[in-house]
């Protein structure tokens, strides 16, 4: 007799063979079956208190394990609560399996409560989109796994209506469809590529999310030191080549202040290699930066270029290790920027962003950048403590700055942080909240609690959306929708479980962090700072 397992089961199974180990969401009926799959696969399932933060959580645990992320969300208002976190993954590029429960069609012919499209309202936000059956329970696992990391990663969601989980199919899967083979450039376009490396005297490297999630750290390096080439990096490859590094200018995307140093050096360039690079994280000050018909540009994506954010010389549709390992291939390397530029212009972004002051919420990031382990991975909300952060923030390898830089969506940095502790709880990990930001989710310090996690979760406190009533005074418009009263943030730390303290300088900054580096539980550190602390630093 041929074994049978439920659909759930099949679905749950393959996803454990693609190294996933946890899922997050909120439970209802009609995802009952689906969770309870998922645990025997071997899969822990966590309740988060928000269906946003849970796929958060997910990628956090997926950018430390590297397996697909996992959301569940039940029927209707589940679902939708997670829309939010779906469309980040398809920005940012993350490998998230939305799973949903869903009525089964004939019912929902007649039965109407909770019940609309969900699958429409996913549709553009989604790679692919599956409603499970038993026939094919295996194949759309498989589909879906390999949909959602393959190319440029994103999500994929699976309507799972309630029958169909509990259907019985064979436990037999079919072989798994083997992973495509990396691509390389080839022919004259490649001749012409090396030609123009060999000649090049200024060349700089644009790295992006594509080099990212292709693992391509290594071969970014060593084209770096081989070839004496600068690289600047988005926010999201941040620390793709080390930012200690002699050859690293660290990362752009949304700082005016870094623009004015970093644009003019670029376009003074006479080769621009733009590997893996996706504009979706850059501001407009980034669109048309460099001029092709005057400065040789090669463009190394994982996707043709439609987003018209620039445009290149030589485009190669390939993977970005092969590519720059061909590239190389028989070129001599030589001396390049031999005035000093390289130099030069780290010196100036390192005076552009002065740890000095005496408190600040550069201070602040100088504080904990200096108390906190090299290894430390560090999560980080939107606004204007992500831009000044995200520029004064070393990262000594990639996946160590984890933020929402294509989306920019607020309320991630703290569910990142849960998602990337619970994935490995002896590594430290510090969250940094604006104050809204941290009321988005607070919530979730409870999940922290009860999963008895230890992060660190600093709140830059100055009763405002910083960076809008920033834009709001620079535009000289009336104050309005920007302000709000100034909470007790260490009392909500201690509510939930955990620590808190309240911070008004650098020494009881230090003190703090040292003090939550060596706790059972986690700490929010509430960092008190003038309001317009941002003025001129980002």
């Amino acid at each position: 007799m041929t074994e049978t397992i439920r659909a759930a089961d099949a679905l749950a199974r393959r996803l454990f063979a693609a190294g996933c180990r946890t899922a997050f969401g909120m439970p209802g009926g009609e995802v009952l079956t689906l969770i309870d799959a998922l645990e025997r696969a071997g899969i822990r399932f966590v309740l988060a208190k928000h269906e946003n933060a849970a796929g958060f959580m997910a990628e956090g645990v997926h950018h430390v394990d590297g397996a697909p992320a996992i959301l569940v969300g039940t029927i209707g208002p589940g679902v939708l609560n997670g829309v939010n976190t779906v469309a980040n993954a398809l920005q940012d590029q993350v490998p998230l399996i939305v799973l949903s429960g869903c009525m089964d069609a004939d019912e929902a012919q007649s039965y109407t409560h909770q019940v609309l499209d969900q699958a429409a309202v996913l549709r553009p936000l989604t790679k692919a989109q599956f409603t499970l059956n038993a026939g094919a329970a295996h194949l759309i696992a498989d589909k879906a796994v390999a949909i959602a990391t393959e190319g440029r990663h994103g999500p994929v969601h699976i309507d799972v209506p309630i029958s169909v989980a509990d259907a019985q199919v064979p436990a037999r899967a079919p072989a798994p469809r083997a992973p495509a083979s990396v691509r390389a450039p080839h022919g004259t376009d490649l001749a012409e590529a090396r030609q123009w490396l060999a000649q090049a005297e200024r060349p700089v490297m644009i790295v992006g999310v594509d080099a990212l999630n292709q693992r391509a750290e290594a071969a970014v390096r060593a084209f770096a030191e081989d070839r004496r080439v600068p690289v600047i990096t988005t926010y999201k490859a941040k620390g793709i080549l080390p930012e200690d590094h002699a050859m690293s200018l660290g990362g752009a995307g949304l700082s005016p202040l870094a623009d004015r140093h970093l644009l003019p050096f670029v376009q003074s360039a006479d080769l621009i290699l733009c590997v893996g690079y996706d504009p979706i994280e850059m501001r407009p000050g980034w669109k048309d930066v460099w001029n092709p018909e005057r400065q040789r540009v090669i463009d190394i994506t994982a996707v043709p270029n439609h987003h018209y954010m620039h445009q290149a010389t030589l485009n190669f549709v390939t993977d970005c290790t092969p590519t720059l390992e061909a590239l190389a291939e028989g070129v001599t390397g030589r001396d390049t920027w031999a005035n000093g530029e390289i130099d030069s212009l780290k010196a100036t972004l390192a005076t552009a962003f002065p740890r000095h002051e005496d408190w600040g919420p550069a201070a602040v990031i100088d504080t904990c950048r200096a108390v906190l382990p090299l290894d430390t991975i560090a999560t980080v909300d939107s606004g204007a403590h992500r831009i000044l952060l995200s520029q004064m923030w070393e990262c000594p390898a990639p996946r160590t700055l984890l933020q929402s830089s294509a989306l920019c969506t607020m309320g991630c940095a703290v569910p990142l942080a849960i998602g990337a502790k619970l994935a490995n709880s002896d590594r430290p990990v510090v969250s940094f909240s604006g104050d809204a930001g941290f009321l988005m989710v607070a919530g979730e310090l409870a999940t922290a609690a009860e999963l008895d996690l230890a992060p660190i979760f600093v709140v830059f406190v100055d009763a405002s959306l910083a960076l809008i009533e920033k834009k709001q005074r620079e535009r000289q418009l009336h104050n309005a929708g920007v302000d709000f009263a100034r909470h007790n943030f260490a009392a909500m730390g201690v509510a939930f479980g955990g620590n808190g303290v309240t911070v008004h300088d650098r020494a009881a900054l230090e003190e703090a962090l040292t003090s939550a580096l060596n706790a059972d539980r986690f700490t929010v550190i509430a960092a008190i700072i003038d309001r317009g602390a941002y003025d001129g630093r980002i």
